[in-house]
């Protein structure tokens, strides 16, 4: 059993990357490591070996386009490279390993090597948002699994961000990552799936985006925010969080790198590892036969669970979806299988109206879920308008 881990960073761009930084040096170095280390697998790039260089060469050219959608967290990075010793390309390909793969997997992106030539491999994760209507609390709820590498597991973090300038907010991350999932003060959650996409290229990770989303005071301002990105990689987002009026409104989006799909959440929605949207799906890499399996498999599993008892969700019951096992252990619930080393490295729930967060580390099955309160920072001066 784990306790998640809880950091708190404050003040300036710079400052909350220096704190994490200087607090988690030895476990990004590690995490960083890793992560190149797999950015030159054929296994997790769907191709040839990449060297290096060549993984470097590519993290490069995606640093103009990060210092461009925002400067204040290139700072923020700059901040963690100083405090660590890692250079900032490696600290931004780290953070955005997931989208990173998607522009080596692209057989027609320049360069000495032209890597996605077979079969890619994706991150497990299921993701649900379900409305007022849905609910025996009248609350909506934002929530998912979060599945990677099960090398990643022992780096998860529960960030409390409290910047100089913005609002605060707890995001489900990883040792130096921005962020993954989370909410904000004004109750805008964000949640994720990867997808495999096919056209990969130079842009903005995943991670950074989810940042930006959580810097907004309102849904609409978040979706305004994705819909502009030039992204590197391909992701599902789904985002719960008020209008102006406060009325709480989601969106499932389907975001490859050069196109995307909006769609309003009336009631249920899930969500797993592959495009719903038919005209998405042309965008999209081929799987590995166990992938592709498990993204059809789980997307049957939770929404059959949600569906069953619309009208009646609860948090417990959304905590016991995490915790699904089906028979033949292509589960909600995921554990490492033969040859396929993904897991559930843990799970976040998230209600806007009352700005509560659930989170656990680890599988769901084997780990409590410990109860959290986005809270303003007493520091932020009033909103003028």
């Amino acid at each position: 059993m784990h306790a998640i881990r809880v950091l708190t960073v404050s003040g300036s761009p710079y400052a909350l990357g220096y704190s994490h930084g200087q607090a988690c040096a030895q476990a990004i170095g590690e995490l960083t490591e890793e992560r190149l280390r797999l950015c030159c697998d054929p296994f997790w790039i769907g191709g040839q070996q990449a060297s290096l260089d060549e993984v470097l060469a590519v993290g490069r050219a995606c640093l103009a386009h990060h210092a461009e959608f925002s400067p204040e967290l290139m700072e923020e990075m700059q901040g963690m490279a100083d405090a660590t010793g890692i250079g900032v390309n490696e600290l931004v390909i780290m953070n955005g390993f997931t989208d990173f793969v998607d522009i080596l997997a692209n057989p027609m992106r320049p360069g000495p090597h032209r890597v996605g030539t077979l079969p890619g491999d994706v991150f497990d994760c299921t993701a649900f948002l379900v409305t007022a209507p849905a609910t025996a609390t009248g609350l909506g709820y934002l929530g998912q699994t979060w599945d990677m590498h099960a090398s990643a597991t022992p780096y998860v973090l529960m960030l409390d961000v409290r910047p100089e300038q913005g609002p605060a907010l707890l995001t489900f991350t990883v040792t130096g990552c921005v962020g993954m999932i989370g909410m904000n003060e004004h109750g805008v959650a964000v949640g994720i799936n990867n997808l495999l996409g096919a056209q990969g290229r130079p842009g903005v990770h995943w991670v950074y985006v989810i940042r930006h989303l959580l810097a907004q005071r309102t849904v609409g301002a978040a979706l305004a925010v994705l819909q502009k990105a030039h992204l590197a990689g391909a992701h599902n987002y789904l985002l719960l969080g008020p209008e102006p009026d406060g009325t709480l409104r989601g969106y499932n989006i389907e975001h490859m790198a050069t196109r995307f799909a909006v769609t309003p959440v009336d009631e249920l929605a899930v969500h797993t590892n592959h495009c719903l949207i038919a005209a998405m799906g042309d965008a999209e890499r081929p799987r590995k036969a166990v992938s592709q399996a498990s993204t059809l498999a789980r997307q049957q599993q939770a929404s059959q669970f949600l569906a069953e008892r619309s009208g009646q969700i609860t948090v417990d019951t959304l905590m016991s979806l995490t915790r699904l096992h089906a028979g033949d252990g292509l589960s909600v619930c995921a554990h490492v299988q033969p040859g396929y080393d993904v897991e559930s490295s843990g799970a976040c729930i998230m209600a806007p109206a009352s700005r509560e967060l659930w989170a656990l580390w680890g599988n769901p099955c084997q780990n409590p879920y410990e109860h959290f309160v986005v809270e303003p920072d007493a520091r932020q001066l009033p909103d003028p308008h």
